[in-house]
C-alpha cells in the first residue's frame, strides 16, 4: 500500500483533482487508515479524497466526499447525514450509464457523475456497450452538475470526452503508471 500512497501524492502534485479510493475488499478498520494516508499525502496540493461507497468509512476518515454506486444510499440522504454532522462541503459523487441514472443521480443532489463507459473497455463490459461520443454530449447537455467521462479513457481520446461537454476524465490504467503519471496529468492539464 505503500507505493499507491506514493502514487496518489505523484497524482496531487501534479495536479490531480480527485483521488477515489476503491479498495473494496478491505475491512472498515483498514480502509479507514489508508484514506488517512492518502489524505495526508495529497493534503499539500488541495486534491479531495472520496471513498467508493462507504460512507462510513468517509467520515470516520475525515474523507472529503463519498462515490456512491447508482445502487448506494440516494445522494439527498448522504447529504442530510453530512449536514446533520457539520459536514457542509461534503463532495457526493455517482457512478452511472445512463441518460436516466445521470438525471436522477443529478436530481437527488450530487454534486457531479461519473458517467461511462464512453469508451470499449474490458473492465466495464457488465455495463453494457458503450455510450459513445454523442451519447456522452446528450447526457452532459441534459444535467446541471458536472460529469467526467470514464471507460477506456486514454491519452489518444480524453480530449474527444472533454470536447463533448465531460467536465474531466476519471480513470484508473490511465494515471497508474507512476513513471508518466505527473507527464500524463501535465499532458491534460496543458491541452485544456
Amino acid at each position: 500500500m505503500r507505493s499507491q500512497i506514493e502514487i496518489i501524492r505523484e497524482a496531487a502534485r501534479s495536479g490531480c483533482q480527485f483521488i477515489q479510493i476503491r479498495e473494496k475488499d478491505l475491512p472498515a478498520r483498514q480502509l479507514c487508515e489508508f484514506t488517512r494516508d492518502c489524505l495526508t499525502a495529497v493534503r499539500p496540493y488541495g486534491t479531495k479524497v472520496l471513498v467508493n461507497d462507504r460512507v462510513d468509512v468517509a467520515f470516520a476518515s475525515g474523507a472529503d466526499g463519498v462515490h456512491l454506486r447508482v445502487s448506494s444510499l440516494p445522494a439527498d440522504e448522504v447529504r442530510g447525514i453530512a449536514l446533520r454532522q457539520g459536514l457542509n462541503d461534503f463532495l457526493i459523487g455517482v457512478s452511472t450509464h445512463s441518460l436516466d441514472e445521470a438525471r436522477a443521480a443529478a436530481s437527488t443532489g450530487a454534486d457531479f457523475v461519473v458517467c461511462g463507459p464512453v469508451f470499449d473497455t474490458p473492465s466495464k463490459k457488465a455495463f453494457g456497450p458503450p455510450l459513445g461520443l454523442d451519447r456522452l454530449a446528450e447526457i452532459c447537455q441534459a444535467i446541471e452538475i458536472p460529469l467526467l467521462a470514464l471507460g477506456g479513457i486514454d491519452l489518444s481520446n480524453y480530449q474527444e470526452a472533454l470536447n463533448r461537454g465531460a467536465a474531466g476524465v476519471a480513470a484508473i490504467k490511465l494515471f497508474s503508471d507512476p513513471q508518466t503519471i505527473k507527464e500524463t496529468i501535465a499532458t491534460i492539464f496543458k491541452n485544456n
